[in-house]
């Protein structure tokens, strides 16, 4: 393994001083809890959000903190969950006076810790919400209970992110966020597994000329393993699901999030996209907003997120309003 990193312990406080030292003006690294917060100020009685999760997937989560997303992330070590103590910092840093809503992804440890911290802070009178993303349709419906949180999570912050910046109570930016993820499908296929920094070695093998389908966010395999097809065949892979839990019909509008994993070349995401749009206009399904690029990924694995939101007038005027992040931006 070769990599641009010193000692493998410290890559993810060495990643976090990085980003806030190249960001300023939009965040703040506070070393002793492990946390990234706002920098611009947030009006007082606005609702905060904090989110976090595993580090390895960047830009996700620290890299959405700012103007109409997050207030606050907690990113824990490679993989793995932040503790209870970093998402209560993260809390009380986010409290603007009106509650916060954590955006909690679909992996165990997430689920407990975020789980734990409400439950104390809520003792102490800090009013919380939660939201579980668990968008990945790489499960059938029988097995819902094991979808992993992908893309929608982005999607989550965004549009809820900005449904509080304009001042809306804890309880509405709550169900927008959950509307966001039952309206939303994210499905996974690497052609290769990633390279976990603290062992050197590949999370799993995966043979020339084939690919996983299914894959999330943590290294982990897909369902299954098949020969790698043309990129046609890949996108049909990729939608079919999605458009048949979404009830996609002709006339719906969409918001499309193509994520490299983190090697995937721009040349063939963007030609993965071209075929995606495709199918999608084909069957008179209208594609009004879509970001293409690496926004949530797998360390260096080479493979794509495809995420479809099912939109609505309200939800695409919240996706339009400003943002100001180290990772997205438009509007501010």
């Amino acid at each position: 393994m070769q990599k641009i990193m010193g000692d493998a312990t410290t890559v993810v406080p060495d990643y976090l001083r990085g980003l806030a030292a190249a960001h300023p003006g939009v965040v703040e690294y506070d070393p002793v809890d492990r946390i990234v917060v706002r920098r611009a100020p947030a009006a007082p009685g606005k609702v905060g959000l904090v989110s976090g999760g595993g580090s390895g997937c960047e830009p996700l989560h620290a890299g959405y903190v700012g103007l109409g997303m997050l207030d606050a992330a907690c990113p824990g070590e490679v993989f793995s969950s932040p503790v209870p103590n970093q998402i209560m910092a993260a809390t009380r840093r986010a409290d603007h006076g009106a509650g916060v809503l954590y955006v909690v992804k679909n992996f165990g440890g997430e689920v407990m810790n975020f789980g734990l911290a409400a439950e104390i802070l809520r003792r102490e009178g800090v009013r919380i919400e939660k939201v579980l993303v668990d968008d990945d349709a790489s499960f059938p419906p029988e097995l819902a209970a094991r979808r992993r949180g992908l893309g929608a999570a982005v999607l989550v912050e965004k549009i809820a992110g900005a449904a509080a910046e304009e001042g809306r109570p804890l309880d509405d930016v709550a169900a927008l966020a959950r509307r966001v993820v039952g309206r939303s499908r994210t499905f996974g296929v690497a052609l290769s597994s990633c390279t976990h920094p603290k062992t050197g070695r590949r999370t799993f093998d995966l043979p020339h000329g084939e690919y996983e389908v299914g894959v999330g966010i943590g290294g982990d395999r897909g369902h299954e393993r098949r020969p790698l097809p043309p990129v046609d065949e890949i996108a049909d892979v990729m939608l079919k699901r999605i458009i048949d839990e979404l009830e996609l019909r002709p006339g719906n509008q969409v918001v499309v999030l193509l994520s490299g994993l983190g090697a995937t070349p721009a040349i063939e995401l963007y030609g993965l996209f071209a075929a995606v749009r495709d199918r999608l206009v084909k069957q008179g399904v209208e594609p009004v907003r879509s970001l293409v690029g690496d926004y949530i990924t797998s360390l260096d694995s080479q493979g794509a997120l495809l995420t479809v939101l099912h939109a609505d007038e309200e939800l695409l005027e919240l996706w339009d309003r400003p943002v100001h992040t180290a990772s997205l931006r438009w509007g501010a």
